[in-house]
């Protein structure tokens, strides 16, 4: 199975980062997962980006914070897709970080998911997979049947008991 990189610049970006994980996990897709600062280590990030292909890495999940460079910077050396997860910050609750990595010049697209997206950047990441995969594939609608199994029985459970009792639920 193909591989995907998931990268983030600080472990204060773990908990999202994880969330991406587990959903890869989920899929059964392999990944490999790292820190690196592109500002704080600008060659070890060089080499991360240059040896993703030869990894096979098909995709990189990049994951960053405020400048958010990460993401960027692995779309200008990685020639296959790049997924930025803009991340959360005490000063602008991420919008910066969401400008930054959707803002990219032209030919150097990345992917950008909400901020912290994690799982949804995972769920991209197989489905840009799963174009030659077909087992993939099926996995990633069995997923969709689940989330819509999940919705109805939220529904009748709404419609059994009341709003005012499931909010006490909840």
């Amino acid at each position: 199975m193909p591989k995907v990189g998931i990268v983030m610049g600080s472990d204060s970006d773990m908990k999202v980062m994880g969330k991406a994980a587990d959903m890869l996990e989920k899929f059964g897709i392999d990944y490999e997962m790292t820190i690196i600062s592109a500002h704080r280590e600008p060659d070890v990030f060089y080499e991360y980006a240059k040896s993703a292909e030869a990894k096979d890495f098909k995709v990189i999940i990049a994951g960053a914070g405020m400048a958010a460079h990460l993401p960027g910077m692995c779309a200008a050396i990685f020639p296959m897709p790049v997924i930025g997860i803009p991340m959360s910050g005490k000063n602008l609750e991420g919008v910066d970080a969401l400008y930054s990595i959707v803002q990219m010049p032209p030919g150097i697209p990345v992917a950008t998911v909400a901020i912290d997206g994690g799982a949804n950047a995972a769920i991209l990441a197989a489905k840009i997979l799963a174009t030659s995969d077909p087992e993939l594939l099926q996995k990633l609608k069995d997923y969709t049947a689940e989330m819509k199994e999940t919705v109805q029985k939220k529904a009748e459970k709404l419609e059994k008991i009341g709003h005012k009792e499931y909010i006490k639920q909840m």
